[in-house]
């Protein structure tokens, strides 16, 4: 970073790796806690194998997800938490690129941009 930069390239790394550590954990608490909601709600079903029935709601979008999530389905949570573990690199490429922003390197922000967009347009590629 420059010199005038309020902040260095460590201290950018260190905000990186808190932000990705604690993404994770905050995703795999939300899948554990949907878990054991699911085994508490669903533990005792007998699983019936002659018949392939699909989740009555749909949950292959994020307002379905979230909509699911909010009346606390265990399954919408399960997903939610699949869903924060996507986002978390993508928001670690953004606070990349606000790091490129401050410190002015042009050439870096292009191209975390890039990135950025291919993330963006592959999952809004998922049906």
């Amino acid at each position: 970073m420059k010199k005038d930069s309020p902040f260095s390239d460590l201290s950018l790394e260190h905000m990186i790796g808190n932000l990705l550590r604690w993404g994770v954990i905050l995703a795999a608490a939300v899948v554990l806690a949907g878990g054991v909601l699911y085994l508490i709600q669903h533990g005792t079903d007998h699983a019936d194998y002659h018949d392939f029935h699909g989740p009555l709601v749909p949950l292959n979008g994020v307002s379905g997800i979230m909509r699911d999530a909010a009346a606390l389905h265990s399954r919408g949570i399960i997903q939610l938490g699949l869903l924060l573990l996507v986002l978390t690199p993508i928001a670690r490429v953004i606070l990349s690129a606000i790091g490129f922003i401050m410190e002015r390197d042009w050439m870096y922000l292009a191209m975390t941009l890039v990135v950025l967009a291919v993330l963006l347009y592959s999952l809004m590629r998922i049906p």
